[in-house]
């Protein structure tokens, strides 16, 4: 009998372990990430930039394992002769597309997952794409299937608890029909080894989310506060194509990236005082009347758009600010967008689809340091890393194929902390 109920055991250990185990989809939640840091500057879904328009890009290929090998390294397509990669290397001015070896195939997977999803829907979006997209809030497609597995988990532990006990009563019966005196078993929730058991359990559990949420103090992923305007990142940088720079000059000149004087604004708002663009929408899903948030932009700098002039004193809009780090972390804009070469969105997420701005990352130290030991720095035509001409020597003699922020220092203490 007991041999029985130790198999009844590793079979429901194995059912776990089988679940957790089962491979995962592809994950566009993450490609969307990546495809921000990585391909954006070159590439959009469902138009040429750089390089080409990536609707539809795995029909294009006739097979999937060459699309993963030009992507981690395409001079190697190139050098195979295959018609499509080469014809695609002639068509743009035999630019050849960077190599990311660092990418694994699931992260490949990941990418063109988010491809596909994005090539689904109409470029630009509509006013009913908009409603939905708001009502339905900012959720990634990405599937987690961690609350599955806790619950799978949770039934299997129930299940093995009451074949333990069915076991302990069966055990009785058996001796009490061969004349064996057994005392009466001990109800589990009575039962020492089952408390001590528990106790662990709780302990551990308890643990793990209390230093979990000790490490979160103070974090703001997520964060997206009610601004006295709803200014609308989408409109702006997104379907209206303005540099980042054009509102925000100061990230490539300073330490702050500088939050846009009511000026700014007015450069284009003193000819533009209504709103013909898509339908705007909070993230709970409230329509915004786009021609009264200009009138909310009038009013903080007085202005009268039809007199066409300033008719009383200005005052100043008080956004709420979102992105905050610490006061003994040191960051600077200018060094990771002119010396880093890094855009927007690397930080900031797809900046250009938020109708409300929210925080991307954590941007707690781990984010920060793992991000220093995987980017890769752009030595070429670079001048800020010219000092470096050990390290320019290795890359020309083929010691290695690049070289990190961390391998120049960006993961020492004082870095951040001076």
């Amino acid at each position: 009998m007991r041999k029985h109920f130790v198999s009844v055991l590793i079979l429901c250990a194995g059912l776990v372990l089988s679940v957790s185990t089962t491979v995962k989809a592809a994950d566009p939640g993450k490609g969307k990430a990546l495809f921000q840091q990585n391909c954006a500057s070159c590439h959009n879904v469902h138009k040429r930039v750089t390089g080409p328009a990536l609707k539809d890009v795995e029909g294009r290929w006739s097979d999937k394992k060459l699309l993963h090998q030009w992507i981690h390294n395409s001079a190697s397509v190139l050098a195979s002769g295959d018609q499509y990669a080469n014809a695609l290397y002639n068509e743009y001015n035999k630019q050849a597309m960077p190599a990311f070896p660092s990418f694994t195939d699931e992260d490949i997977d990941n990418i063109l997952a988010y491809i596909s999803q994005e090539g689904a829907k109409e470029p630009g979006g509509g006013a009913a794409a908009g409603a939905a997209a708001a009502a339905g809030g900012a959720q990634e497609s990405g599937e987690d299937n961690s609350l599955l597995f806790g619950i799978i988990t949770l039934i299997l532990a129930v299940v093995a608890l009451i074949l333990m006990q069915i076991n302990s009563n069966l055990n009785k019966l058996a001796a009490d029909k061969e004349g064996v005196a057994t005392p009466e078993p001990v109800p589990f929730y009575k039962n020492k080894a089952y408390i001590a058991l528990a106790i662990v359990v709780l302990f551990m559990v308890g643990g793990y989310f209390t230093i979990q949420g000790a490490i979160g103090l103070g974090r703001q992923k997520d964060y997206m506060p009610e601004q006295p305007i709803h200014y609308s990142h989408k409109v702006h940088a997104g379907i209206n194509q303005i540099n980042c720079l054009y509102c925000h000059a100061g990230a490539e000149k300073s330490k702050h990236a500088m939050i846009p004087s009511e000026n700014i604004c007015m450069n284009c708002h003193k000819a533009i005082n209504e709103y013909h663009g898509p339908d705007l929408f909070t993230a709970e899903g409230k329509k915004i009347n786009g021609t009264a948030e200009i009138a909310k932009l009038y009013d903080y700098v007085g202005w009268d758009p039809q007199a066409q002039k300033y008719t009383k004193p200005g005052k100043p809009i008080e956004w709420t600010k979102i992105h905050n780090l610490p006061d003994h972390v040191y960051f600077n804009h200018s060094q990771h967008v002119v010396a880093g070469k890094q855009q927007c969105q690397t930080c900031h997420g797809a900046i250009q689809d938020m109708d409300e701005v929210h925080q991307f990352a954590d941007l707690s130290m781990g984010w920060c340091i793992n991000c220093h030991r995987t980017t890769k720095v752009q030595f070429a035509d670079n001048k800020y890393y010219s000092i470096f001409e050990k390290f320019h020597q290795d890359v020309k003699d083929g010691k290695i194929d690049s070289v990190t922020v961390e391998m120049v220092g960006g993961t020492e203490c004082q870095k951040c902390h001076y």
